[in-house]
């Protein structure tokens, strides 16, 4: 009966048991913390860096494809290529996209008036921007057409005057002009790569790009920022740095931003053939 007593008060935990046990827990639980961090804060940058990687490819891949239709079947005395050393550089690319063109058929009394086409005007459409010329001066310009009257074959443009009265047999043609650059006014801590398409207004094409440049390549070899001579270009020479979206929690330097820059070259192909 002593001895069940003795045994009796013999079990149970001593205080110094559970504070092992409990040193013991906190050092596992906090290993396995830190490793959760470590892993969720590598995630979060790689995840950073795949929409880098995704936003600056698709803004080359996009480029890419305008330079190569640049200069395409276009009339004299517009230029295929027009370079901006602006740092971010701005570049507006110009050609046809399509074979839809007509002529007046009577010259235009006033620059306001409608246009009178001789042949089938269906290609074209309302809110569609298309360029005018006279085919023995070269010169001119862009408008936006308001309403197309398929059955009388006039094309009106309401919303804008053109700058002089055109003659008869002037050519009415749709082309395709892009403009690229990088605006980093609107809001400085979100910077886009923004792209405009004829006269429409300015649209976001990728988020957080922040530099864009662009070189020349010209028939003699020569790599300039902005080439004299259009017809000259061979090849363009391209990068495009992109931007985290958010700042990194422990940044290691003064921009808490990471980057990355991606570059690419396309030969021209509708110039100086």
């Amino acid at each position: 009966m002593k001895l069940l007593r003795l045994v009796r008060s013999q079990v149970g935990i001593s205080l110094l048991e559970v504070l092992i046990a409990v040193f013991i827990t906190g050092v596992i639980t906090t290993a396995v913390m830190q490793v959760y961090v470590t892993q969720h804060k590598n995630y979060l940058i790689q995840d950073d860096i795949t929409e880098i990687q995704q936003a600056a490819r698709a803004s080359i891949d996009e480029i890419t494809k305008h330079v190569r239709m640049a200069g395409s079947n276009l009339p004299d005395g517009l230029e295929a290529i027009a370079a901006s050393n602006t740092n971010p550089d701005t570049i507006t690319l110009t050609y046809r996209n399509s074979d839809c063109d007509t002529y007046l058929a009577t010259a235009m009394p006033i620059p306001s008036a409608e246009l009178k086409c001789a042949t089938d005007i269906s290609c074209f459409h309302d809110d569609q921007w298309v360029y005018i010329f006279e085919p023995d001066s070269g010169g001119g310009e862009w408008f936006l057409i308001t309403h197309v009257q398929d059955d009388a074959l006039h094309l009106q443009h309401n919303t804008m005057v053109l700058s002089k009265k055109y003659g008869k047999d002037a050519i009415i043609v749709t082309m395709e002009q892009v403009k690229f650059y990088v605006d980093n006014t609107t809001d400085p801590n979100h910077p886009n790569l923004m792209i405009i398409i004829g006269g429409r207004p300015p649209q976001v094409f990728a988020e957080n790009i922040t530099d864009l440049q662009f070189q020349y390549r010209l028939k003699n070899g020569m790599i300039v920022d902005v080439p004299m001579l259009t017809d000259d270009v061979r090849e363009v020479i391209m990068s495009v740095t992109g931007r985290s979206r958010n700042p990194d929690a422990e940044p290691t330097s003064d921009d808490p931003y990471r980057y990355r820059t991606y570059s690419s070259s396309v030969s021209v192909r509708n110039l100086g053939v």
